[in-house]
């Protein structure tokens, strides 16, 4: 059996697509997968288990990245198509059986709106696949007996979304007060924007493991999985800890919460004061931060 599955091409919608790649594949336990998705993504899948192969997707002027899908794969006959970009790729393969995600905003959590393209009334929770090396080294980075190590992710991939990060350094002060000594582990993108707005935070907390933007999606993912806390902006990354297990804390101002709020089972979100996908989050407070960390702390 053949599965042709088409995500998203930016990490956080990628990675809350995962659910349902990990329904199929329990549902479905001898098949074998294509994935297509974004040069961003890609690296996701690479541990997936039972994947033939993945498309990367570049964009290309006048839609003629679809074009180039299409003829990738037009020559194979697929058993299922599950496309959630909603392209028109499925209706021009040969596929025994398709489903379809139409685009447009809609309320309510996006990984309940990717349940819905399978017709599933439970909804799978995003899931990371990552290699024996890469846990293995995870553990050598974030060894026992140095920690709690606990993730901070000042970054995100445009500056609305982002806390400022003098107050993500008080936060840390705060909450070290609170709970008692701790490592930071600092987690950001590659790229020298990622890496600038990671700085300021680096430079106050000079005991922080810099993970320097060069790892892997899974390697990061396997460090995730070592931390007792995540703490950090909208973004893949944030979407990345919730799936990985860790408890995770997103923090929202202008992006739609009820739509991209972090999806687990370890998992909470604090809000800016403000209109619903307006508010700045230079208003959001410390002092909620960090009692928001210290509930998801003492609940798990």
């Amino acid at each position: 059996m053949r599965i042709l599955f088409i995500t998203s091409t930016r990490l956080g919608d990628a990675v809350i697509s995962t659910g349902l790649l990990d329904h199929l594949l329990h549902r479905y336990p001898q098949a074998r997968f294509t994935i297509v998705c974004g040069p961003v993504a890609a690296g996701l899948f690479a541990h997936m288990p039972r994947r033939e192969r993945t498309i990367v997707m570049t964009k290309r002027p006048y839609d003629m990245h679809w074009v180039a899908l299409w003829r990738d794969c037009v020559r194979t006959r697929w058993d299922l198509c599950v496309d959630l970009r909603g392209s028109v790729i499925p209706f021009l393969i040969r596929t025994f059986a398709r489903r379809v995600m139409r685009g447009g905003r809609r309320p309510g959590p996006r990984v309940t709106h990717l349940a819905r393209v399978l017709g599933l009334t439970d909804t799978p929770m995003p899931v990371v696949w990552t290699s024996t090396a890469e846990r293995a080294e995870a553990r050598a980075r974030l060894p026992d007996g140095e920690g709690p190590w606990i993730a901070l992710a000042p970054t995100a991939n445009w500056s609305g979304k982002v806390w400022p990060a003098d107050r993500f350094v008080a936060f840390w002060h705060d909450f070290v007060a609170r709970h008692g000594p701790a490592r930071p582990v600092i987690l950001y993108g590659p790229g020298a924007t990622e890496r600038q707005m990671a700085a300021r935070v680096l430079d106050a907390l000079p005991d922080a493991l810099d993970t320097g933007g060069s790892l892997s999606i899974t390697q990061v993912a396997a460090l995730l999985q070592r931390c007792a806390l995540f703490i950090g902006n909208d973004s893949g990354l944030m979407h990345l800890s919730a799936a990985a297990g860790t408890p995770t804390l997103g923090l929202f101002g202008p992006s739609r919460v009820d739509e991209y709020a972090p999806c687990g089972r370890r998992v909470a979100q604090v809000v800016a004061p403000g209109p619903a996908g307006h508010a700045d989050m230079k208003d959001l407070e410390v002092g909620v931060v960090v009692q928001a960390a210290s509930d998801l702390l003492s609940h798990h």
